[in-house]
């Protein structure tokens, strides 16, 4: 972390800390907070609920860990009577890197208007658009925590919890929910900021400034998965152990230029982890090695998304991977069949075997840095497509489509689910599980009580 970022969120703690213990009444506190985590199986977004506001309003959002803040639509009914706006040049709009002044004449009316509110550029991620939200504080309810080893605290409040609120249909830009899942009000922010919704929480209540991300496979009801805040344990299906023995580290690489949504001076908010090479079958695959490193302009390399519903790889690396990947299938006596948009590589689900991670397929192994390696199986590389067919479940970025500031390799939600994911964020690090199926647990599995 650099020196600013440390000195940043000293002065934010501070803040955070004195209201904590002179205006507001002593907080509980927690092991580590715990949300459920959904996916719409026609977007195949992921999201969780969470309340805000007195009355307390529900609020289901997506989950996006590059998004730098929690930002939610909200109109003349939030009538939010603990709602306050963060002023203009104020200390916490500075930490929050606020970006203009909002007045009430451009706005539409809502509680705690004031013509002196700081604002920020709020990004929908599904559809590429921005617009200006104002920044203001109220009470984050209904978080599930723990306390002690087995114990559930219910109904935790958060005082003062910065969000941005977006008015709908505001300049004229209309549905800025756009390519949303149906019913989503916004965006959960998990990137590396001051005000992401792990820095606030591990500041309040002085937990490890670290979260956990466990994606489900499944879109059923009673197939949850969980975003954890704070740390584990972590203990799934009927297994006693805590599953933080299985995690895996590699460093998360510090990408030192802008990747937007916002581009400034400042080094990403995202998370990029270093890859040294790929294996099909353990066999490593031949490709220019080069276009996975962070280039000059902040391009290049391997960043981690929760937006993107499957791997995104650079042409120059697509085609060497899938070339290794289907010789390996034929040996196997995999059947290709037509390739299926938005995937080029496609097989006779009939051919394939089943294993206790899925479809019976080449492994591929991802060389991290530091030596170790983040296996990929068949339940996190073939996606199925209709009865009879299973697609390689990665994306071709044709050259055109690649700017000087577009990472090599995206690493999308379905290649992460059934993965525990744990970002620790002081010794800027990932934690990786490789598939949970390998120790008879999902994401799905996990003991809440």
């Amino acid at each position: 972390m650099t020196t600013s970022s440390t000195l940043h969120l000293f002065l934010l703690s501070l803040s955070l800390l004195s209201l904590s213990s002179s205006s507001l009444a002593p907080l509980p506190k927690p092991n580590s907070f715990i949300l459920p985590i959904a996916k719409d199986p026609t977007t195949l977004q992921y999201s969780t609920t969470i309340k805000m506001g007195t009355p307390a309003r529900s609020l289901d959002l997506v989950i996006d860990i590059s998004e730098r803040f929690l930002w939610f639509e909200c109109d003349k009914s939030y009538n939010s009577s603990t709602y306050h706006p963060i002023q203009c040049g104020s200390k916490k709009c500075k930490l929050s890197k606020g970006t203009e002044c909002i007045t009430c004449t451009n706005h539409p009316l809502k509680t705690g208007c004031t013509n002196n509110t700081c604002a920020l550029s709020v990004f929908n991620p599904i559809a590429q658009l921005f617009v200006s939200g104002d920044i203001g504080e109220d009470i984050l309810s209904s978080l599930l925590t723990t306390a002690g080893d087995r114990g559930i605290l219910k109904n935790v409040n958060t005082p003062r919890f910065i969000s941005s609120c977006v008015y709908p249909d505001k300049f004229g830009v209309q549905g800025f929910l756009q390519g949303l899942s149906k019913g989503k009000k916004g965006i959960l922010g998990l990137a590396r900021t001051l005000i992401s919704l792990p820095a606030q929480l591990a500041i309040r209540f002085k937990l490890d400034r670290k979260f956990t991300l466990c994606l489900p496979s499944s879109s059923k009801t009673n197939g949850l998965g969980s975003l954890f805040i704070g740390g584990g344990p972590y203990h799934f299906g009927s297994n006693k152990d805590d599953f933080s023995k299985f995690l895996t580290y590699t460093p998360l690489i510090a990408n030192r230029h802008s990747t937007g949504p916002i581009f400034d001076n400042s080094p990403s908010n995202e998370y990029f982890i270093k890859v040294n090479s790929i294996k099909v079958d353990n066999n490593v695959v031949n490709y220019n090695t080069t276009l996975l490193s962070i280039n000059k302009l902040g391009g290049g390399g391997t960043k981690l998304s929760t937006v993107i519903p499957h791997t995104k790889l650079h042409t120059l690396i697509y085609k060497p991977l899938v070339n290794a990947f289907v010789k390996k299938a034929e040996i196997r006596k995999i059947k290709r069949v037509k390739g299926v948009a938005p995937f080029g590589a496609c097989f006779d689900s009939r051919t394939i075997g089943k294993s206790i991670t899925g479809p019976n397929v080449p492994t591929i192994d991802l060389v991290l840095k530091g030596g170790v390696e983040w296996r990929i199986n068949g339940g996190n590389s073939m996606v199925k497509v209709n009865e009879n067919v299973l697609c390689l479940g990665i994306v071709e970025v044709g050259l055109k489509e690649l700017g000087g500031l577009e990472p090599s390799f995206v690493i999308g939600g379905h290649q992460l689910e059934d993965n525990l994911l744990e970002f620790d964020l002081v010794s800027s690090k990932l934690g990786f599980s490789s598939s949970l199926l390998l120790n008879k647990a999902s994401c799905s599995s996990f003991r809440r009580f």
